[in-house]
């Protein structure tokens, strides 16, 4: 039986981030999402630098096993563009992206998934989640130590154990295939999504005869009704019959942070980086056949204009009050300095019985902490000689991150020793 995909994308920046570091594509046979991580300053080019090389790999093949290699190598040659990236640009050091995506062969889907972003299935009015997150929390999950319900709430279910970019060795990807079949509907999202919508209602959307683009926004308005916390990003890609296998196929659409030219300044003698502009690509992957591109823009963010509440308050001297701001914005301005110089450190320590590195430094002031888990290694701890647990539980200081990820290299060796 012929099939055929239609699909849609929608992406929206959320109601706490300055900047969109999701993105997500919608192609001819290939769909995808990819969450970028790294701050302000790479998130949202690491997942555009990986969604605009994967994006290439949108083409049939002659088999299955072509596919999945066609696939495979477009992720594995985006992790080696972000690693050269950050080569020639060190102030990017860190950066990295998910990626959940999917290519079509006839009537069957590739799968290929790298961290916390996910893909469902709604067939026959039942959700499924295809895959699983590669975080330290669904570790927690798989091992029994938690459960499902706690991950929810859990204070590190963030910390990725997973990721294409800038990491040590080659990155592992989840390759499995699946059956396309007509009704079904595929939902590939950022967990900006998954993450914040319930799931009753995230079933709801996904199973109701609604169209694919309002499926799709409504999935991304429920989310900001729940607050939206971080960057919202989804694809929906329904499966239908298809009497007579078609040769004009629906344009290719960019969301989030690859819609744009990424474009890096040069800073400290750096090269300048500028890739496809998204308008050259989509032309190259534009169907010769099809000569009316269906590209539809990108939702302007909803309404967040905030309404501010006017308290008048009297004071018997103004300068005294320009005294005070002036102090206070001092104060803050030291503060926030410094806080962003701590983040440039790095050191390894324990983190739930695994060594972790920890961007920050050890020190804190009363309840507030200066560092974070920013990678869990598979390294457990008690693994290691009385020696190497004793510098765990001290922690070791790292230069820089590339620093810390030799010491955990070192760990390893004599983990094998």
């Amino acid at each position: 039986m012929a099939i055929k995909t239609v699909g849609y994308a929608a992406s929206d920046i959320g109601k706490h981030r300055s900047s969109n570091q999701d993105s997500g594509y919608c192609g001819y046979q290939l769909f995808f999402v990819a969450d970028g991580m790294g701050g302000h300053a790479g998130g949202d080019i690491a997942s555009a630098i990986a969604s605009q090389r994967i994006a290439l790999a949108d083409a049939k093949s002659e088999t299955i096993e072509e596919a999945i290699e066609s696939l495979k190598r477009a992720i594995l040659e985006a992790n080696q563009m972000l690693s050269a990236t950050v080569v020639d640009h060190p102030e990017l050091e860190g950066m990295g992206t998910t990626f959940s995506g999917m290519l079509r062969h006839g009537n069957q889907m590739v799968i290929a998934h790298i961290g916390d972003s996910r893909i469902y299935l709604a067939r026959d009015g039942e959700v499924t989640q295809v895959t699983s997150d590669h975080t330290f929390v669904q570790k927690l999950v798989d091992m029994g130590r938690i459960t499902p319900a706690e991950a929810l709430i859990h204070p590190r279910r963030s910390v990725l154990m997973r990721v294409l970019g800038d990491v040590s060795g080659e990155p592992e990807i989840d390759i499995a295939i699946h059956d396309a079949m007509p009704g079904d509907r595929w939902m590939l999202c950022s967990d900006g999504l998954s993450g914040v919508v319930p799931e009753g209602v995230m079933n709801r959307i996904l199973t109701s005869k609604v169209p694919t683009e309002e499926a799709a926004e409504l999935l991304v308005g429920e989310a900001l009704e729940f607050g939206a916390p971080d960057n919202v990003t989804v694809v929906i890609t329904d499966v239908v019959r298809s009497a007579v296998p078609t040769e004009i196929e629906p344009a290719a659409v960019f969301v989030g942070s690859a819609a744009n030219e990424v474009v890096i300044e040069e800073r400290k003698g750096s090269k300048i980086l500028r890739l496809f502009s998204p308008r050259s690509l989509l032309d190259l992957l534009q169907s010769p056949e099809d000569p009316t591109q269906y590209a539809p823009e990108s939702e302007e963010l909803l309404n967040k204009i905030l309404s501010e509440t006017r308290r008048k308050i009297r004071f018997k001297s103004a300068r005294i009050i320009a005294s005070w701001l002036l102090l206070a914005s001092a104060l803050a301005g030291i503060g926030y300095v410094a806080y962003e110089y701590t983040q440039t450190r790095y050191y390894v320590a324990s983190f739930e019985g695994n060594v972790t590195i920890y961007q920050g430094i050890r020190e804190s002031l009363g309840p507030f902490k200066f560092s974070k888990p920013y990678f869990v290694s598979e390294i457990e701890v008690d693994s290691l000689s009385m020696l190497y647990q004793d510098l765990i539980d001290r922690s070791i200081s790292a230069e820089s991150l590339q620093d810390a990820k030799r010491i955990l290299d070192q760990l390893r060796e004599a983990q094998n020793e």
